[in-house]
Parts: structure tokens; sequence; C-alpha cells
């Protein structure tokens, strides 16, 4: 997936605070922000319209497993059996 930057203006001496206590925990702003617009985008955008997103870009992670299809029975030889 195409990543794009997102310019933001934020107050600087916010920022400079931010980043020292995320610092900290061994975190980062531009992760947290990340994280952040994730879960904005989960919430907002409808749930068949993220699955046709992730899709066009070649991500499966989110979807469950399918299980395989069951063998149809041997109908042919079930009726042998029942003949002799």
């Amino acid at each position: 997936m195409k990543k794009i930057t997102i310019p933001l203006p934020y107050d600087e001496e916010r920022l400079m605070a931010l980043r020292l206590f995320l610092e900290e925990r061994h975190l980062k702003v531009e992760e947290e922000l990340a994280k952040a617009l994730d879960a904005l985008y989960d919430k907002t955008v409808p749930q068949p319209v993220r699955h046709y997103i992730d899709m066009l870009n070649g991500e499966r992670q989110n979807q469950p497993q399918r299980k395989p299809r069951p063998e149809p029975p041997d109908l042919a030889g079930e009726a042998k059996r029942n003949v002799e």
C-alpha cells in the first residue's frame, strides 16, 4: 500500500514535551499517531469498504481462514454395498 505524509501543524512546545514523555516509554509520536489514525479509520469507514480496500491492496491478514469443503459422499460406492 502506498504511504503518504500528512502535514499537520502542531504547537512546537507541546510536540517536544510529547516526544520527551513518549520516549520514556520507548514510544514514538509517529507510531502513536498512526495507531490513532488506524483506530479512527476502523471507527469511521464501514467494514465493507475496508474489506474492499484491503482486497485492492492484496491484504488478507484480517480475513478468517476458510474451512475446506468436505468431500461429497461416494454414492456409487454406497449403492454397490446396498445391492450386494
